[in-house]
């Protein structure tokens, strides 16, 4: 039941989704944490942020196009969101708005389970981009960055890893290569929302679950 000490969380995006929806109310569900979730369809970040605070949020996911300019409206970031210039979660602590960036961890762990890390290609520029650059950087993974300006490049790449970090979908490439696609209706990028979003509710829970126990959760249905 919602009363009073309901804890709310959220996410602000562009057009908002169902998914985090789904998966946040259901693990809050399975373990009996007192807590909402809710997406936000926004114009315009700062707002939504002040809103966030007077609110009084516990936290909220931030989603494209907002992963970089959300910095300016932070109190504290994350080392790891200095350096990748985006972030995508955003926890409130007694008033104290912190950046971080599930993505990247995410993004890390998926291409940690890669047997051969061969060169990664990145398509796209945005504040998913720069997370799994990132994440590439971290893993020692050489990569190149493909966008509108090189992207005829797409078709001459072969046994390599390409990530797609765009909403582009159906991209021609070769059968040779190693394809991560973070769009939701793909397995990849089904798995990867599920990924970051576990991270995220560990970090909403101040670490109190497992993650692999917390992608689980997300599935079960009452």
């Amino acid at each position: 039941m919602i009363d009073k000490d309901t804890l709310i969380f959220g996410s602000f995006a562009k057009k908002a989704g169902n998914n985090g929806c789904i998966m946040f109310n259901q693990a809050f569900k399975h373990y009996n944490i007192n807590a909402i979730y809710k997406s936000f369809s926004i114009n315009n970040i700062e707002k939504a942020i002040d809103a966030a605070r007077i609110l009084n949020f516990k936290g909220f996911a931030v989603t494209m196009p907002f992963k970089k300019e959300a910095l300016k409206y932070m109190d504290v970031l994350t080392d790891t969101v200095s350096q990748i210039g985006a972030l995508n979660t955003v926890i409130n602590n007694n008033g104290v708005l912190i950046g971080w960036n599930t993505d990247y961890t995410a993004a890390q762990i998926f291409l940690l389970k890669l047997k051969n890390k061969k060169h990664l290609y990145i398509l796209g520029d945005g504040g998913y981009a720069a997370a799994v650059k990132q994440a590439a950087k971290t893993l020692n993974i050489s990569y190149d960055i493909i966008n509108r300006f090189n992207w005829n490049k797409i078709e001459t790449i072969k046994n390599s890893v390409i990530y797609n970090c765009t909403p582009v979908e159906n991209i021609k490439i070769d059968k040779s290569n190693n394809y991560i696609d973070c769009s939701i209706t793909t397995d990849t990028g089904k798995y990867l929302s599920q990924l970051q979003a576990a991270y995220q509710f560990q970090i909403y829970t101040n670490n109190l679950f497992n993650y692999e126990e917390i992608i689980n959760t997300f599935s079960k249905r009452s």
